[in-house]
C-alpha cells in the first residue's frame, strides 16, 4: 500500500512538474520540483542509505579518533565510545546525525537550480555529498573531543549546540558558493553584469 501511495505521488509530482515547466513558471517550477524530489528521496531513497551514510561517518570520524586516541570507532555499527575521565559515553549515530535530510535537500534544490548544466549539477551534487559527509564527520569530532575532555556533563551542549551550529556554518558556505554566488555573478542589470567585471 505504501509503494502505491509513493508511486501515485510520484506521478501526480511528474504530472505538475511537466505542466509547471511547459508553462514556463519557472518559480513554482523550482519550488514545487525541489519539495518533491526531496519528499520522493525521503520515501524511495533514504530507507536504504540512511545505516550506510551513518556507517561512512562513523568510519571517517574514526580516522582522527584513533589517529589520537580520544575515542574509537565501530563504523559497522555506527557508534562511537569515548572514554572520558569519569567513565565513557557511547554516541549512536543515527538518522538525524547521518546527514541524509542535508544532502538529499541539498540534490533536490541543486536538481531544479537553473544556473548549471547538467553535467555541472552532476559534479556538483557529488562533491556536495562528500562535502557534507566530511562537515558531518568534523562534526562528530568536535562533539567526541568535547566530551573526550570534557566529561559526559558536556554531550547535550556539545551535540544540541556547538555541534549543530559547526555544521549550519559550514551548510551555509556550501549553499553561499553554490546557489548565491553564481546566481549574483550570472546576474545583469541593463548592460552591466557581475560575469564581465
Amino acid at each position: 500500500m505504501k509503494l502505491i501511495l509513493g508511486l501515485l505521488g510520484a506521478a501526480v509530482w511528474l504530472y505538475v512538474l511537466h505542466a509547471l515547466t511547459k508553462a514556463k513558471i519557472s518559480f513554482w517550477r523550482f519550488l514545487w520540483g525541489s519539495a518533491g524530489l526531496f519528499l520522493l528521496m525521503m520515501f524511495f531513497v533514504r530507507p536504504y542509505v540512511t545505516m550506510p551514510l551513518a556507517q561512512g561517518v562513523a568510519a571517517v570520524a574514526g580516522f582522527f579518533g584513533d589517529a589520537t586516541g580520544t575515542f574509537t570507532p565501530y563504523f559497522r555499527f555506527a557508534t562511537i565510545f569515548i572514554p572520558t575521565s569519569a567513565g565513557a559515553m557511547t554516541m549512536q549515530i543515527d538518522f538525524e546525525c547521518s546527514g541524509i535530510l542535508e544532502i538529499m535537500a541539498f540534490l533536490a534544490l541543486l536538481a531544479f537550480f537553473e544556473v548549471y548544466t547538467r553535467q555541472e549539477k552532476i559534479l556538483i551534487g557529488l562533491l556536495g555529498i562528500f562535502y557534507i559527509i566530511l562537515a558531518n564527520a568534523l562534526r562528530i569530532i568536535l562533539i567526541c573531543e568535547i566530551i573526550h575532555f570534557g566529561g559526559n556533563s558536556c554531550y547535550n551542549i556539545a551535540h544540541t549546540y556547538i555541534g549543530r551550529i559547526f555544521f549550519y556554518v559550514l551548510s551555509v558556505l556550501l549553499y553561499f558558493y553554490v546557489f548565491t554566488k553564481p546566481q549574483v555573478v550570472k546576474m545583469r542589470v541593463g548592460t552591466f553584469s557581475y560575469d564581465s567585471h
